[in-house]
């Protein structure tokens, strides 16, 4: 869920972002999970879509007709740890990875349950026969309307076209590369009768057989690219080698260009008070994670979600205060809050533990996330950051603190915490929004020391 009207509009039921951070993009790169975006791909009506990568932004910078292929696509899904990085260099997080390899099967299973059929076309001679058996395998009610490869079968356009609208596929995969694939869509997508149209790649291959997935673990730690340039060291050298260094640094030059010299002195500031800290600090973090972890079971940090700037949620870390089970107690201590309007605070839970007691007045709680702070998610100074439950609750005004970054401390943090009502606390973050600088930023840093040592606010 979005909390902030800050985009040119929703693809419903998924979100959409345009950004600055993607060379010469025009078109809708898609910021949703694989759910969202499959039931926005499948919903009635025509959509051409493409996978983007970082090889597809560096072909794009270069190739004016493949970026004119680009732009007139319906939608972009991101592909990559590439494109992940460069959204995070302008203070995004893109919901999923929607590559190829996984979000294929999945669209195709919702779609099999929903009585559509789909065409493939490309890859070697066999490698479009391959996929379509392996993939009934897997989704026995898939129904292939027709496959072709994209060699010897490519034959001209209008007869390519032609079997594929006499097929009668509802979703049509070409699998010709990059910028080929693209280029023929663009060319011919108006006249296939297919709601769905889609460009794949070498997802055709993987499907077949005929390249090997790379494991679980090297999936999971985003190292997929490297396994692929093992694999195919002559023909991937210098895509990834090359390629995404060259990728990322635009990237990281475009992102510079927007920020502002506050926002760049700000995130220097943020990075480096966070990193001494958490050097500095190791010894108390150790000892206070052993000590949570010896008075109650379970994890010494705390891990929720919260709301971040633009309404974007993140991971927030915490040392845990309380005991294990406590978010299945929320529910029954809420007539215990000490604060008037949304935001939940009472002195008397009895779900926090005493080393939890201890660490709260002390913020000792908060400091693991200096964390959040380094990964760009926080920063050392602003509001603090709301559960999505209580976003839920807002009134139209209280968005406007989320315009931007959540901070550890802030002017609602020196100025009481818990003993400051919502109301008050929101009129506090739209003035700090509105007039923040770096000389304020420094001023209610220096005011926090006073805070913690007195204790005020804090349960």
């Amino acid at each position: 869920m979005t909390y902030l009207p800050t985009f040119d509009g929703p693809l419903t039921p998924a979100t959409a972002l345009r950004e600055t951070y993607l060379p010469s993009l025009r078109a809708t790169l898609v910021d949703a999970t694989t759910p969202q975006t499959i039931a926005a791909l499948l919903a009635p009506g025509t959509r051409r879509v493409n996978f983007m990568n970082a090889h597809c932004f560096n072909v794009m910078a270069r190739d004016r007709h493949y970026a004119a292929a680009v732009n007139s696509a319906d939608y972009l899904l991101p592909d990559g740890i590439g494109v992940a990085l460069a959204a995070k260099m302008t203070g995004q997080a893109l919901a999923e990875n929607l590559n190829g390899t996984d979000f294929i099967p999945a669209l195709l299973r919702e779609a099999a349950q929903r009585g559509k059929s789909v065409y493939l076309f490309g890859g070697t001679a066999g490698t479009a026969e391959k996929a379509a058996h392996h993939l009934i395998l897997k989704i026995p009610a898939l129904r292939i309307a027709g496959v072709r490869d994209g060699y010897a079968q490519a034959g001209n356009d209008a007869e390519i076209i032609a079997d594929i609208n006499a097929s009668g596929a509802d979703i049509v995969l070409v699998a010709l590369g990059v910028p080929m694939q693209e280029l023929w869509l663009h060319r011919n997508a108006p006249y296939i009768n297919a709601d769905l149209t889609m460009g794949v790649g070498a997802a055709l291959d993987f499907f077949a057989g005929n390249v090997v997935r790379a494991p679980l673990w090297v999936r999971k730690a985003k190292c997929e690219w490297v396994w692929r340039l093992a694999m195919e060291p002559r023909r991937l050298a210098k895509r990834y080698l090359a390629g995404n260094p060259s990728f990322l640094a635009r990237a990281a030059k475009q992102a510079a260009g927007t920020l502002t010299p506050a926002a760049i002195v700000r995130r220097a500031l943020d990075i480096t008070l966070s990193l001494t800290a958490l050097v500095l600090l190791s010894p108390l973090l150790a000892m206070t994670a052993l000590a949570v972890k010896a008075e109650s079971k379970g994890p010494a940090l705390f891990t929720q979600t919260r709301i971040g700037q633009n309404g974007r949620p993140f991971t927030i870390l915490k040392f845990r205060s309380m005991v294990w089970e406590a978010e299945a107690l929320r529910a029954d201590v809420l007539a215990r809050s000490d604060r008037e309007g949304i935001c939940f605070k009472s002195k008397s839970d009895p779900r926090i533990t005493g080393v939890g007691r201890f660490i709260r007045r002390t913020s000792i709680d908060e400091l693991p996330q200096l964390v959040n702070v380094l990964l760009g998610q926080m920063s050392i100074v602003g509001p603090r950051p709301a559960l999505p439950c209580e976003v839920d609750a807002y009134p139209e005004r209280a968005f406007g603190r989320l315009a931007v970054k959540p901070g550890i401390t802030g002017v609602w943090q020196v100025s009481g915490r818990a003993e400051v009502g919502f109301d008050q606390m929101v009129e506090m973050d739209l003035a700090y929004a509105s007039k923040r600088n770096i000389a304020l930023d420094l001023i209610l840093i220096a005011l926090t020391f006073r805070v913690v040592l007195t204790g005020r606010g804090a349960h």
